[in-house]
């Protein structure tokens, strides 16, 4: 009992917190894997039979719809791990950090599989895996910011000089997002505007197989949000049992 006070003493955390709200999984994580579950399944249908087949590309068109909501969430994970970070610096609550690391780790996977869904969508439409496209180059840029931030997180450990830089880190790297963002509509590009949808210039099927495809992603990255902010929490207290027990 003296060892966990002793734990948990320290100004990086948070105090109040019983055993069972520490360690246990919340209601949300079931209600938020259920809805994620149903999207999911609903997505697929309307991708794979809702959504007419492209007139030009063919079957390869329907990578869209799973390629816009995993940027879509690369770009707001980062979003919600500099937000965390802003709000951490201002509390010093414990809490906000476990978010910053859990978003950084789901944004980090989701972005991996954009761009490698982009890279076979572009070898279809384009005839190339890769092309230095303005908005192609800014969201690989994103990726790396992503995995410096993990490394500086991995290699500095759960500490208050951790999860500082790691703030700092986040604010800096987040002015890419609204460049990636941007970028159809300050540079040439290959990709169409962001609001091509919202102009009218796609079908209302495609619009709402998009929509619900970006809906059901959304669901699904707060649900693993939700795993990865309990596993962070037992990771912090079992690393400051063990430098007690050392």
């Amino acid at each position: 009992m003296a060892l966990t006070k002793q734990a948990t003493s320290g100004k990086y955390q948070h105090s109040g917190t019983s055993a069972k709200s520490r360690f246990g999984l919340p209601l949300s994580s079931l209600i938020l894997g259920v809805l994620s579950f149903v999207g999911m399944m609903i997505s697929i249908w309307m991708i794979f039979l809702y959504a007419p087949t492209d007139a030009i590309q063919g079957q390869p068109q329907r990578i869209f719809y799973f390629h816009v909501p995993m940027a879509w969430i690369g770009m707001l994970g980062f979003i919600v791990l500099t937000i965390a970070g802003i709000v951490y610096l201002c509390t010093r609550d414990e809490r906000w950090d476990w978010v910053a690391r859990a978003s950084a780790e789901v944004g980090a996977v989701f972005l991996t599989l954009a761009l490698i869904l982009g890279s076979i969508w572009g070898k279809t439409t384009w005839g190339t895996w890769w092309t230095w496209d303005p908005k192609l180059t800014t969201a690989l840029i994103l990726w790396f910011i992503y995995v410096g931030y993990n490394m500086l997180r991995s290699y500095m450990g759960y500490t208050e000089s951790s999860a500082r830089a790691g703030a700092v880190f986040a604010i800096v790297g987040v002015i890419d997002v609204p460049i990636i963002y941007e970028a159809t509509n300050w540079w040439r590009t290959l990709h169409p505007p962001a609001q091509v949808g919202v102009a009218g210039a796609l079908p209302n099927t495609v619009v709402a197989t998009l929509l619900v495809s970006l809906t059901t992603f959304t669901l699904l990255y707060s649900f693993l949000m939700v795993q990865l902010y309990h596993l962070q929490k037992l990771q912090t207290h079992i690393q400051r049992l063990r430098e007690q027990g050392s």
